[in-house]
């Protein structure tokens, strides 16, 4: 089963509900950094293409948007007497990243696609747990954020129309979905978002 709206080719397993929800303390972690690094990204884009005002202008919304949900996800955590720390990252972004072609402008349509995907996930994964967490206090949580994510994967997939022409990018973006999908379907030992 595909999620179209969110240009992702599978859905998750219920082997990752199982996995985090046994463990959500450590999902909240590895959520509160996922908010840090996805920030981190779009602030990156914008020193990276600092000549396109609209990009900007977005990814300063985002950056915004991510560190607001990041220190959200730190009350939470404190709310549950639970310290935020490092803790190992899933192979997920890293794998992601590295399908990112070297040279301009591929390189910006696929770290813009790249991004877009994993929001889409994320989403995906916020509209899981929303509706299938027995804590209600989470559930509604994840209820708050999950339009935001979708708003933010609509946004780096228009902003990569800015690099190329739109078949053109929605048929990287089919290929770059087609390839994550196989990447979230092998999945990670450890309970992430990610996973």
């Amino acid at each position: 089963m595909n999620c179209p709206v969110l240009h992702l080719q599978s859905t998750s397993s219920e082997r990752w509900l199982t996995q985090v929800t046994e463990n959500l303390d450590l999902l909240l972690i590895d959520h509160a950094h996922c908010e840090k690094k996805a920030a981190g990204v779009a602030m990156n884009m914008i020193f990276a293409y600092v000549e396109n005002e609209d990009l900007c202008r977005a990814m300063t919304e985002i950056v915004n948007e991510e560190l607001e949900h990041f220190h959200l996800v730190l009350e939470l955590l404190h709310e549950r007497g639970v310290r935020f720390c490092r803790i190992k990252p899933s192979k997920y972004g890293e794998q992601l990243h590295a399908l990112v072609r070297k040279s301009e402008p591929e390189r910006a349509v696929d770290r813009l696609l790249v991004a877009g995907l994993i929001e889409a996930r994320s989403c995906e994964r916020f509209g899981i747990l929303r509706e299938r967490l027995e804590d209600q206090r989470l559930a509604n949580f994840y209820d708050q954020l999950f339009e935001s994510e979708a708003r933010h994967h609509s946004a780096y997939v228009r902003l990569a129309k800015q690099y190329a022409d739109d078949a053109t990018v929605m048929r990287r973006l089919e290929e770059l979905a087609a390839m994550e999908a196989e990447i979230i379907a092998v999945g990670d030992e450890n309970p992430r978002m990610h996973s």
